[in-house]
């Protein structure tokens, strides 16, 4: 046998023998696609306490609840979704040493764990990617790119831009008033009827924030979160929530940060479209992006594979919050992702795929707010004169940032394994790391 017959036999076995090891390696895991008295449920079992995992018995809808179709939108999970959903593909690079250092101080104050994912050019294959501490207390297991996560408020972004592209189709206008779209809206103390699609995008309505409501705030975050982090809400239960109470300014008047906003604009979108939210956002962005590990979980409280775990700090004990019923936060705040996905999105974005040029200055235009809010975007001034643009979002167990430069070719996603992280001075200080140029080296402290 001659030597290069002898090398193409054994070239053919690596080859052979590679393919098999790859095809075990991709074998799929599944993956996610009130003031009233007595208007929320509970599950009917409680987790395991040493998982935080819930039951598997069916959680079946109370008698005398009527769920709005915006939440009756839990996809199936898929067993042909790939492994890693949302990992780059190909090499990625080493961080530039100052982001490290700035996400290795994030993991250094409240977070067991901090990561973050910088895409430059939609390339993919050229990410890097930076985590520090540890995705799992219990384990010690590190973050990876592919682990999903909850977003919390960058869902705002994913609704924005469905309603933006609803005007840019003529099916809507942001001038169009909450009573002329939703008639069957009851007011309460306080009457949205007046308030414009453009004031609920830009936080100008002055609809109060149902999630500072304080027996809701209980049960969401503080002390009561263990008892009901199963409850199941509605969007129309959480908007009696809101309008209960007085309105914070007349529409237009005024920025005031308010999920309530985000909650009725999935309400128009349904009525504009026929459709839930969740099903315009994944036909109109997550299909064709192909953020495979993105998904509207809807009331399903389980993460998909991969993932780690999330921690809250409820008075001095600090919680296992990864899994909890996602309903909570609907439209304003339910969206499941990871870092590739996020970045893959906002690149799109800011890159002009998704919104005609109009939409899109719309959407960073904030005049309104003086300087503070767009149409579900805004904009970070670092020191070095770079302004970024993204969104940030905060749920239990989860903290997430994503920014970009303003033609979406520089991209960074950051994200925390904690809620309401004391972080924003460190949070600037890796922004700054990562998009000026020359930057003072990120700082080892755990200073905020």
């Amino acid at each position: 046998m001659n030597f290069s017959r002898a090398a193409a036999l054994a070239a053919a076995f690596c080859v052979l023998l590679t393919a098999g090891c790859a095809a075990h390696d991709r074998a799929p895991a599944h993956s996610a696609a009130a003031d009233a008295p007595g208007a929320r449920r509970s599950a009917t079992g409680a987790p395991d306490s040493s998982t935080g995992t819930p039951p598997p018995r069916a959680r079946t809808p109370r008698p005398d609840a009527r769920p709005s179709p915006s939440d009756r939108h839990t996809p199936p999970r898929t067993p042909s979704t790939p492994r890693n959903p949302g990992a780059p593909k190909g090499t990625a690079h080493a961080p530039k040493p100052a982001t490290a250092r700035a996400v290795r101080a994030l993991a250094d104050g409240d977070a067991p764990g901090a990561a973050a994912l910088t895409t430059r050019d939609g390339r993919a294959y050229a990410s890097r990617f930076t985590a520090a501490g540890v995705a799992d207390l219990r384990t010690d297991r590190p973050i990876t790119p592919a682990d999903h996560f909850r977003a919390g408020s960058l869902t705002k972004t994913f609704i924005a831009t469905v309603v933006l592209q609803l005007t840019a189709e003529h099916r809507l206008s942001l001038d169009d008033t909450v009573g002329g779209l939703l008639p069957d809206l009851a007011p309460g103390r306080t009457d949205p009827r007046a308030v414009t699609v453009r004031e609920l995008l830009d936080h100008t309505s002055g609809l109060y924030n149902y999630t500072a409501d304080p027996e809701l705030s209980r049960e969401l975050h503080g002390a009561g979160f263990t008892a009901h982090r199963y409850d199941t809400y509605t969007s129309e239960e959480l908007l009696l929530t809101a309008l209960a109470h007085p309105a914070e300014n007349a529409p237009g008047t005024r920025y005031a940060y308010s999920n309530t906003n985000y909650l009725v604009l999935g309400q128009i979108i349904e009525a504009v479209t026929g459709h839930s939210y969740a099903e315009e956002a994944g036909r109109r962005i997550i299909a064709p992006l192909g953020l495979s590990g993105t998904s509207f979980p809807g009331t399903d409280p389980r993460l998909p594979r991969p993932y780690g775990r999330g921690y809250s700090q409820v008075g001095e004990e600090r919680v296992d919050s990864t899994t909890l019923d996602p309903s909570r936060a609907g439209a304003a705040g339910e969206l499941v992702t990871t870092l590739g996905d996020l970045n893959r999105f906002f690149a799109a974005l800011l890159g002009g795929r998704l919104l005609p040029p109009r939409q899109l200055a719309q959407m960073q235009d904030e005049k309104d707010t003086n300087g503070v809010y767009g149409l579900g975007l805004y904009g970070t001034r670092l020191s070095c004169g770079v302004t970024v643009w993204g969104h940030d979002g905060d749920i239990n167990g989860s903290y997430a940032q994503t920014a970009a430069t303003e033609d979406g070719r520089h991209v960074l996603t950051l994200r925390l394994n904690t809620d309401q992280p004391d972080a924003h001075r460190r949070i600037h200080a890796l922004l700054t790391a990562e998009f000026c140029p020359g930057a003072p080296e990120a700082p080892e402290s755990p200073g905020a």
